[in-house]
């Protein structure tokens, strides 16, 4: 694997364990000859992966809107920074770079990114692995919440599979490496449990 988008907080949060995960996943990324692919950020955790990745000499690309890098959040000292008109086009520009995607602890847009990758993996849309780094059980609920979703007939059993969770970093990044999409078409599930 040469390139893992990393969707974070733009913030710190409230818990220091969140900045030194984000920096030990930029070290690991970087150990491994790894390029970041994220959201172009110098703040929050975003800004201290990518410290962390061009620190041991890594790769960083950042995408990040233009109406964002006028407000100065804009991590300059990066490989590469591109720069893009809308929200979506960071997203797709992201997703085509990446060949895996983590979250770290963050807010809506991390929700809201690893949720948008997680639904192209389940249409078939990509086969590439999606995981949660799991600092200091940040993510229990929403696993719980997917669990929930599986019970109540809403996700496939083989699509609840795809979301790798762990809070170690070289347990995640080895899932990733003998991770294999789902085999079940979305769509046929639906129609069969409506058949």
């Amino acid at each position: 694997m040469k390139a893992i988008c990393v969707f974070c907080g733009s913030g710190s949060g409230s818990n220091p364990e969140y900045l030194q995960a984000a920096c030990d996943l930029g070290n690991t990324l970087a150990e491994r000859s790894i390029t970041l692919i994220y959201g172009g950020g110098n703040v929050g955790l975003m800004g201290e992966i990518a410290r962390a990745v061009m620190g041991m000499g890594g790769e960083v690309i950042g995408v990040i809107p233009r109406h964002l890098a006028e407000k100065k959040v804009a991590y300059e000292g990066i490989t590469d920074l591109r720069l893009v008109e809308t929200m979506h086009e960071r997203k797709a520009m992201m997703a085509e770079l990446a060949e895996g995607f983590i979250a770290l602890p963050g807010g809506l847009g991390t929700l809201e990114e690893i949720a948008e990758v997680l639904t192209w993996a389940q249409l078939g849309l990509h086969p590439k692995p999606c995981g949660l780094l799991n600092v200091n059980g940040y993510f229990d609920h929403l696993s719980a919440f997917l669990d929930h979703m599986l019970i109540e007939g809403f996700l496939h059993p083989v699509h609840r599979g795809m979301v790798q969770v762990s809070s170690d970093i070289n347990q995640l990044l080895a899932a990733f490496e003998v991770y294999h999409p789902p085999q079940a078409d979305k769509a046929a599930w639906a129609l069969k449990k409506n058949g």
